[in-house]
């Protein structure tokens, strides 16, 4: 299979479900070899055998961004079967939502510990491959790395430090030939908001954002990997979502008072700030 990957080893965290399973599927449509790492095994394998049904090398790896041994593990897993690894995507993550005053420390410890360590962890394990290769990290981040709204402030929060790391590691791994690419999605097709604040899917929830407003996520993977082979430093994806940074950035103090008059709204209504299950 030829493609703009062709010969090169992907790796990506989170690949059991959403954009992380969409972007399987586009990276070995473009030739790649891809290493799927997760901490649902029996997902990824399902991927896996999917994936190697089209001719493509792929490999099902456990992996809990939470735990240094486990990536570890999982990088040296992939690289043991696929023989390299050029490109990282750094994508496990979930939300914590809720008031700030209606969360704990753990909580935001918890959010962090997934969304923000987890990343590095996956970079420190994955980085003397990238550096041997002269490779690339992708970061996966979000729009709340942008705009930070009422319930929302521990995943903002982890997703600005995301923001900050990508457009840091941008400038410092240059002289080692690694590029870097930080994607900020809008709302896109995923289990996501219906994963509670233990990282735990909540099968039973619906998912609250209207699917007219949800990017198909193999949409959302084609634009992503596009975004990967020209190797862009930023990209938000979504068209809601370049509109939302787009306003923050020449109507900060708008935005900020229609949201705070959202909060107070919802608050008088008992709609806003409770604490996800």
């Amino acid at each position: 299979m030829s493609g703009p990957f062709s010969g090169k080893t992907v790796f990506i965290t989170g690949a059991s479900s959403g954009i992380g399973e969409a972007l399987a599927r586009e990276f070995a449509r473009r030739g790649a070899a891809v290493a799927l790492a997760a901490r649902r095994l029996d997902r990824l394998e399902a991927l896996r055998d999917e994936l190697a049904g089209t001719g493509t090398r792929a490999v099902a790896v456990r992996c809990d961004v939470t735990s240094d041994d486990s990536v570890a593990a999982a990088i040296a897993e992939a690289r043991g079967v696929l023989g390299r690894i050029d490109v990282v995507v750094a994508n496990a993550g979930f939300g914590v939502g809720g008031r700030v005053d209606r969360l704990s420390l753990p909580d935001f410890q918890r959010q962090f510990d997934t969304n923000v360590f987890g990343v590095l962890r996956t970079l420190y394990a994955a980085l003397p491959d990238l550096k041997q290769n002269r490779g690339q990290f992708v970061l996966i981040g979000s729009v709340s790395g942008f705009i930070a709204t009422p319930a929302t402030g521990a995943y903002s929060m982890s997703k600005f430090a995301v923001r900050a790391l990508g457009d840091t590691l941008w400038a410092e791994l240059a002289r080692d030939g690694v590029a870097v690419t930080s994607i900020h999605p809008g709302y896109v097709a995923s289990e996501i908001r219906r994963i509670d604040n233990r990282g735990t899917l909540r099968e039973d929830v619906r998912d609250p954002v209207p699917p007219w407003l949800q990017m198909p996520a193999a949409t959302a993977a084609r634009q992503i990997v596009g975004a990967v082979a020209r190797r862009r430093r930023q990209v938000v994806i979504t068209g809601h979502g370049k509109l939302i940074v787009c306003l923050n950035r020449l109507f900060p103090c708008v935005l900020a008072r229609v949201f705070r008059g959202g909060a107070t709204k919802g608050r008088k209504m008992g709609g806003v700030g409770s604490k996800q299950a």
